[in-house]
């Protein structure tokens, strides 16, 4: 059948990608067209067979769900994601949006979610397990109690707020240099910028300020 949604199912098992299996590929319009038990191979998958939808368990072997999202994203592979995983703590939760993941489903509702998860990120639209929404409520009501405390932050460029993100994942301005393709040196410029924006008086003031607001900025 033409048009059909790609998709590939990454779990360390083989049970639970069977039954995932079994409920996608019940929809005429989704192809199953790999399946992982660890990271390494998903992310082998993903770059030879460019599913439209991954869907991702966090805990595997080699390679972590998190190590594969950073892995595609290094890459520039685009390709939805979608986070299936036992993990309802907001702190997890968050690192996952964080890292730009479309979809974040728990197993436990996995039976009712997936389906629909996968049909909203392949119209480009994310998707997370409504038992988890009072995550994302808390989550958007900090931010914009951040915005409403530090206001500055409209003044930052998308350069900067970028930067300002990678100095919340505790990356050094050499890291930080390389992902963004400038030097170091340059980073030192924006770092200097942003204290003067957000009136944050020197490095660690600076590295404090990102820590503290990982999940809102």
């Amino acid at each position: 059948m033409e048009n059909q949604i790609k998709i590939i199912i990454a779990d360390d098992h083989p049970i639970v990608r069977q039954g995932l299996r079994q409920m996608i590929e019940a929809d005429p319009n989704f192809t199953v067209v790999g399946e992982a038990g660890d990271g390494a191979e998903t992310l082998r998958l993903i770059e030879t067979h460019l599913p439209d939808v991954a869907v991702i368990d966090i805990d595997m072997p080699k390679l972590s769900g998190f190590e594969v999202v950073q892995e595609i994203a290094r890459k520039k592979i685009g390709v939805g994601i979608i986070f299936l995983t036992m993990h309802s703590e907001e702190e997890i939760f968050q690192q996952a949006l964080d890292l730009g993941v479309n979809g974040y489903v728990l197993k436990d509702s996995a039976t009712t979610d997936i389906v629909a998860g996968i049909k909203s990120i392949a119209r480009g639209k994310p998707y997370i397990s409504p038992s988890l929404s009072v995550l994302l409520l808390n989550r958007r009501r900090r931010t914009e109690q951040l915005k409403s405390e530090k206001p500055e932050l409209d003044r930052l460029s998308p350069t900067e707020r970028r930067i300002l993100k990678l100095i919340a994942e505790d990356k050094t301005s050499k890291e930080i240099g390389a992902e963004l393709f400038i030097s170091h040196r340059t980073v030192h410029s924006h770092r200097a910028n942003i204290c003067q924006k957000l009136n944050l008086r020197g490095n660690l003031a600076l590295v404090k300020f990102a820590l503290t607001h990982r999940s809102e900025l």
